[in-house]
Protein backbone atom coordinates (compact mmCIF):
# COMPACT_ATOMS: atom_id res chain seq x y z
CA UNK A 1 0.00 0.00 0.00
CA UNK A 2 1.52 3.33 -0.99
CA UNK A 3 1.67 5.73 1.94
CA UNK A 4 -0.05 9.01 1.20
CA UNK A 5 -1.78 11.60 3.34
CA UNK A 6 -5.47 11.07 4.09
CA UNK A 7 -7.46 14.18 3.12
CA UNK A 8 -10.78 12.92 4.53
CA UNK A 9 -10.37 11.60 8.07
CA UNK A 10 -12.80 10.16 10.58
CA UNK A 11 -12.22 10.28 14.31
CA UNK A 12 -13.07 7.45 16.69
CA UNK A 13 -13.35 8.28 20.38
CA UNK A 14 -12.59 5.36 22.73
CA UNK A 15 -14.76 6.58 25.58
CA UNK A 16 -13.87 4.55 28.67
CA UNK A 17 -12.18 1.19 27.97
CA UNK A 18 -11.69 -1.54 30.55
CA UNK A 19 -8.37 -0.52 32.07
CA UNK A 20 -7.89 0.35 35.73
CA UNK A 21 -8.30 4.08 35.13
CA UNK A 22 -11.57 4.63 36.99
CA UNK A 23 -9.86 6.17 40.04
CA UNK A 24 -7.12 8.03 38.16
CA UNK A 25 -9.36 10.69 36.66
CA UNK A 26 -12.82 12.01 37.58
CA UNK A 27 -13.58 12.28 33.86
CA UNK A 28 -13.52 8.50 33.21
CA UNK A 29 -17.23 7.61 32.94
CA UNK A 30 -18.63 4.60 34.81
CA UNK A 31 -22.41 4.25 34.50
CA UNK A 32 -24.19 3.78 31.17
CA UNK A 33 -25.61 7.29 31.57
CA UNK A 34 -22.15 8.80 32.14
CA UNK A 35 -20.61 6.83 29.26
CA UNK A 36 -23.43 7.86 26.93
CA UNK A 37 -23.14 11.53 27.95
CA UNK A 38 -19.37 11.48 27.41
CA UNK A 39 -19.83 9.79 24.02
CA UNK A 40 -22.41 12.39 22.97
CA UNK A 41 -20.11 15.24 23.98
CA UNK A 42 -17.29 13.61 22.00
CA UNK A 43 -19.59 13.44 18.98
CA UNK A 44 -20.44 17.12 19.36
CA UNK A 45 -16.70 17.84 19.40
CA UNK A 46 -16.16 16.02 16.09
CA UNK A 47 -16.00 12.26 16.68
CA UNK A 48 -17.86 10.34 13.98
CA UNK A 49 -17.51 7.03 15.86
CA UNK A 50 -17.66 6.24 19.59
CA UNK A 51 -16.05 3.00 20.77
CA UNK A 52 -17.64 1.87 24.02
CA UNK A 53 -17.06 -0.61 26.82
CA UNK A 54 -19.27 -0.70 29.92
CA UNK A 55 -18.28 -0.66 33.59
CA UNK A 56 -19.88 -1.57 36.89
CA UNK A 57 -21.67 1.68 37.81
CA UNK A 58 -20.63 1.42 41.46
CA UNK A 59 -16.99 0.29 41.28
CA UNK A 60 -15.97 1.29 37.77
CA UNK A 61 -14.64 -2.23 37.17
CA UNK A 62 -14.95 -3.58 33.61
CA UNK A 63 -18.15 -5.47 32.86
CA UNK A 64 -19.79 -7.37 30.02
CA UNK A 65 -23.31 -7.29 31.48
CA UNK A 66 -25.70 -7.18 28.49
CA UNK A 67 -28.18 -4.94 30.30
CA UNK A 68 -25.57 -2.22 30.71
CA UNK A 69 -24.84 -2.32 26.98
CA UNK A 70 -28.54 -2.08 26.18
CA UNK A 71 -28.97 0.97 28.41
CA UNK A 72 -25.89 2.63 26.95
CA UNK A 73 -27.01 1.95 23.37
CA UNK A 74 -30.48 3.32 23.86
CA UNK A 75 -29.24 6.46 25.60
CA UNK A 76 -26.95 7.19 22.64
CA UNK A 77 -29.61 6.41 20.05
CA UNK A 78 -32.25 8.46 21.85
CA UNK A 79 -29.95 11.49 21.71
CA UNK A 80 -30.44 14.17 19.10
CA UNK A 81 -26.70 13.93 18.33
CA UNK A 82 -25.78 11.58 15.48
CA UNK A 83 -22.81 9.25 15.97
CA UNK A 84 -21.70 5.79 14.78
CA UNK A 85 -21.80 3.26 17.63
CA UNK A 86 -18.89 0.81 18.02
CA UNK A 87 -19.15 -1.75 20.85
CA UNK A 88 -16.35 -3.96 22.13
CA UNK A 89 -16.30 -7.77 22.07
CA UNK A 90 -12.99 -7.91 23.91
CA UNK A 91 -14.42 -8.93 27.27
CA UNK A 92 -14.45 -12.66 28.01
CA UNK A 93 -10.96 -13.51 26.76
CA UNK A 94 -8.96 -12.80 29.93
CA UNK A 95 -6.66 -15.55 31.17
CA UNK A 96 -4.61 -14.96 34.34
CA UNK A 97 -2.24 -17.82 35.09
CA UNK A 98 -1.19 -18.82 38.59
CA UNK A 99 2.50 -18.03 38.30
CA UNK A 100 5.60 -19.49 36.73
CA UNK A 101 5.74 -22.60 38.94
CA UNK A 102 2.01 -23.30 39.15
CA UNK A 103 0.30 -21.76 36.12
CA UNK A 104 -2.81 -23.92 36.49
CA UNK A 105 -5.51 -23.50 37.58
CA UNK A 106 -6.06 -19.92 36.42
CA UNK A 107 -6.48 -17.37 39.20
CA UNK A 108 -8.63 -14.37 40.06
CA UNK A 109 -9.11 -12.02 37.14
CA UNK A 110 -9.67 -14.81 34.64
CA UNK A 111 -12.83 -14.28 32.60
CA UNK A 112 -13.23 -16.74 29.76
CA UNK A 113 -16.51 -16.92 27.84
CA UNK A 114 -17.76 -18.62 24.69
CA UNK A 115 -18.29 -16.88 21.39
CA UNK A 116 -22.07 -16.54 21.75
CA UNK A 117 -21.75 -15.04 25.24
CA UNK A 118 -19.09 -12.56 24.13
CA UNK A 119 -21.25 -11.56 21.17
CA UNK A 120 -24.52 -11.28 23.15
CA UNK A 121 -24.38 -7.47 23.52
CA UNK A 122 -23.79 -7.20 19.77
CA UNK A 123 -26.79 -9.39 18.99
CA UNK A 124 -28.91 -7.44 21.48
CA UNK A 125 -27.88 -3.92 20.45
CA UNK A 126 -26.90 -4.27 16.77
CA UNK A 127 -24.34 -1.45 16.76
CA UNK A 128 -22.99 -0.32 13.42
CA UNK A 129 -19.50 -1.61 14.35
CA UNK A 130 -18.07 -4.12 16.82
CA UNK A 131 -14.42 -4.77 17.56
CA UNK A 132 -12.58 -8.07 17.12
CA UNK A 133 -9.21 -8.38 18.92
CA UNK A 134 -7.47 -10.35 16.22
CA UNK A 135 -5.06 -12.53 18.20
CA UNK A 136 -3.64 -13.70 21.52
CA UNK A 137 -0.92 -11.68 23.26
CA UNK A 138 0.81 -11.09 26.57
CA UNK A 139 -0.31 -7.89 28.25
CA UNK A 140 1.85 -5.86 30.63
CA UNK A 141 0.62 -7.64 33.74
CA UNK A 142 2.93 -10.50 34.73
CA UNK A 143 0.66 -13.49 34.04
CA UNK A 144 -2.24 -11.97 32.07
CA UNK A 145 -2.86 -13.23 28.54
CA UNK A 146 -5.44 -11.76 26.16
CA UNK A 147 -6.81 -14.93 24.60
CA UNK A 148 -8.40 -15.06 21.14
CA UNK A 149 -7.85 -18.32 19.29
CA UNK A 150 -8.24 -18.66 15.50
CA UNK A 151 -11.42 -20.73 15.99
CA UNK A 152 -12.89 -18.13 18.36
CA UNK A 153 -12.11 -15.29 15.97
CA UNK A 154 -13.61 -17.11 12.99
CA UNK A 155 -16.80 -17.81 14.96
CA UNK A 156 -17.20 -14.29 16.37
CA UNK A 157 -16.37 -12.68 13.03
CA UNK A 158 -18.95 -14.84 11.27
CA UNK A 159 -21.55 -13.95 13.91
CA UNK A 160 -20.97 -10.24 13.37
CA UNK A 161 -21.12 -10.68 9.59
CA UNK A 162 -24.42 -12.55 9.82
CA UNK A 163 -25.87 -9.88 12.11
CA UNK A 164 -24.98 -7.19 9.58
CA UNK A 165 -22.50 -5.53 11.96
CA UNK A 166 -19.20 -4.19 10.59
CA UNK A 167 -16.16 -5.75 12.29
CA UNK A 168 -13.30 -3.47 13.30
CA UNK A 169 -10.24 -5.69 13.57
CA UNK A 170 -8.00 -4.63 16.46
CA UNK A 171 -4.44 -5.42 15.34
CA UNK A 172 -2.01 -5.26 18.26
CA UNK A 173 0.85 -6.82 16.32
CA UNK A 174 1.82 -7.73 12.78
CA UNK A 175 0.59 -11.32 13.12
CA UNK A 176 -2.89 -10.04 13.93
CA UNK A 177 -2.92 -8.10 10.68
CA UNK A 178 -1.69 -11.21 8.86
CA UNK A 179 -4.55 -13.29 10.29
CA UNK A 180 -7.08 -10.56 9.40
CA UNK A 181 -6.07 -10.98 5.77
CA UNK A 182 -6.71 -14.72 6.11
CA UNK A 183 -10.17 -14.04 7.56
CA UNK A 184 -10.91 -11.76 4.63
CA UNK A 185 -9.85 -14.48 2.15
CA UNK A 186 -12.19 -16.91 3.90
CA UNK A 187 -15.10 -14.47 3.70
CA UNK A 188 -15.37 -14.07 7.48
CA UNK A 189 -14.62 -10.35 7.09
CA UNK A 190 -16.79 -8.66 4.49
CA UNK A 191 -15.71 -5.68 2.41
CA UNK A 192 -14.85 -3.01 3.25
CA UNK A 193 -12.51 -4.46 5.88
CA UNK A 194 -11.85 -2.07 8.77
CA UNK A 195 -8.59 -2.23 10.76
CA UNK A 196 -7.48 -0.46 13.95
CA UNK A 197 -3.71 -0.45 14.47
CA UNK A 198 -3.18 -0.55 18.25
CA UNK A 199 0.35 0.74 18.76
CA UNK A 200 2.45 0.80 21.91
CA UNK A 201 0.33 -1.63 23.97
CA UNK A 202 2.71 -3.84 25.99
CA UNK A 203 3.61 -6.37 24.64
CA UNK A 204 2.30 -5.91 21.15
CA UNK A 205 3.72 -3.73 18.41
CA UNK A 206 5.85 -0.84 19.72
CA UNK A 207 4.81 2.62 18.60
CA UNK A 208 8.04 3.62 16.89
CA UNK A 209 7.48 4.99 13.40
CA UNK A 210 9.33 2.21 11.60
CA UNK A 211 7.05 -0.46 13.10
CA UNK A 212 3.97 1.66 12.49
CA UNK A 213 4.81 2.29 8.85
CA UNK A 214 5.64 -1.38 8.31
CA UNK A 215 2.20 -2.37 9.61
CA UNK A 216 0.39 0.39 7.72
CA UNK A 217 2.26 -0.59 4.56
CA UNK A 218 0.88 -4.14 4.81
CA UNK A 219 -2.77 -3.08 4.87
CA UNK A 220 -4.46 -3.81 1.52
CA UNK A 221 -5.19 -0.62 -0.39
CA UNK A 222 -8.95 -1.25 -0.50
CA UNK A 223 -9.26 -1.54 3.30
CA UNK A 224 -10.13 1.26 5.70
CA UNK A 225 -7.91 1.74 8.73
CA UNK A 226 -7.22 3.84 11.81
CA UNK A 227 -4.41 3.95 14.35
CA UNK A 228 -3.71 5.09 17.88
CA UNK A 229 -1.07 5.03 20.57
CA UNK A 230 -1.13 5.53 24.33
CA UNK A 231 -0.55 8.36 26.77
CA UNK A 232 1.68 11.19 25.62
CA UNK A 233 1.99 9.56 22.18
CA UNK A 234 -1.75 9.80 21.47
CA UNK A 235 -1.71 13.17 19.72
CA UNK A 236 1.53 12.59 17.77
CA UNK A 237 -0.13 9.48 16.38
CA UNK A 238 -3.08 11.55 15.21
CA UNK A 239 -0.67 13.34 12.89
CA UNK A 240 1.23 10.16 12.02
CA UNK A 241 -1.94 8.26 11.08
CA UNK A 242 -3.21 11.04 8.84
CA UNK A 243 0.16 11.45 7.12
CA UNK A 244 0.34 7.69 6.53
CA UNK A 245 -3.11 7.60 4.92
CA UNK A 246 -5.26 6.46 7.85
CA UNK A 247 -7.90 7.66 10.28
CA UNK A 248 -7.45 8.37 13.98
CA UNK A 249 -8.56 7.29 17.43
CA UNK A 250 -8.34 9.28 20.64
CA UNK A 251 -10.09 9.06 24.01
CA UNK A 252 -9.81 8.26 27.68
CA UNK A 253 -9.42 4.54 27.07
CA UNK A 254 -5.90 5.26 25.81
CA UNK A 255 -4.86 8.54 27.45
CA UNK A 256 -6.07 10.60 30.42
CA UNK A 257 -4.24 13.88 29.76
CA UNK A 258 -4.76 16.85 27.47
CA UNK A 259 -1.43 18.40 28.41
CA UNK A 260 1.22 17.60 31.02
CA UNK A 261 -0.60 17.47 34.37
CA UNK A 262 -3.95 18.50 32.84
CA UNK A 263 -6.64 15.79 32.95
CA UNK A 264 -8.76 15.65 29.81
CA UNK A 265 -12.34 14.92 28.92
CA UNK A 266 -13.18 12.88 25.85
CA UNK A 267 -14.56 15.97 24.13
CA UNK A 268 -11.31 17.86 24.75
CA UNK A 269 -9.23 15.04 23.27
CA UNK A 270 -11.47 14.92 20.21
CA UNK A 271 -11.26 18.70 19.88
CA UNK A 272 -7.46 18.55 19.95
CA UNK A 273 -7.53 15.84 17.26
CA UNK A 274 -9.84 17.95 15.08
CA UNK A 275 -7.40 20.85 15.36
CA UNK A 276 -4.43 18.69 14.33
CA UNK A 277 -6.28 17.15 11.39
CA UNK A 278 -7.53 20.48 10.08
CA UNK A 279 -4.14 22.16 10.51
CA UNK A 280 -2.71 19.39 8.33
CA UNK A 281 -5.20 20.43 5.67
CA UNK A 282 -7.58 17.49 5.96
CA UNK A 283 -11.35 17.37 6.38
CA UNK A 284 -13.05 15.67 9.35
CA UNK A 285 -15.78 13.30 8.20
CA UNK A 286 -19.28 13.31 9.70
CA UNK A 287 -21.07 10.19 10.98
CA UNK A 288 -23.25 10.10 7.86
CA UNK A 289 -20.17 10.24 5.63
CA UNK A 290 -18.54 7.40 7.59
CA UNK A 291 -21.66 5.27 7.20
CA UNK A 292 -21.58 5.85 3.46
CA UNK A 293 -17.87 5.01 3.25
CA UNK A 294 -18.18 1.79 5.30
CA UNK A 295 -21.67 0.71 4.14
CA UNK A 296 -22.94 0.83 7.72
CA UNK A 297 -26.52 0.30 8.85
CA UNK A 298 -27.86 2.92 11.24
CA UNK A 299 -30.28 1.39 13.75
CA UNK A 300 -33.20 3.36 15.18
CA UNK A 301 -33.95 3.53 18.91
CA UNK A 302 -35.97 0.58 20.23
Amino acid sequence: MPLQMNREVFITCAVTGSGATQDRSPHVPRSPQQIAESAIEAARAGAAVVHCHVRDPETGAPSREPGLYRELTERIRDSSVDVVLNLTTGMGGDLVLGGVEAPLPPVRGTDMAGAAERMQPIADCLPEICTLDCGTMNFAEADYVMTNTPAMLREMGAMARDLGVQVEVEAFDSGHLWFAQQLAREGVLADPVLIQLCMGVPWGAPDDLSTFLAMAGNIPESWQWSAFSLGAHQMPFVAAAVLAGGNVRVGLEDNLYLDRGVLATNAQLVGRAVEIIERLGSYVLTPAEVRSRLNLIKRPPV
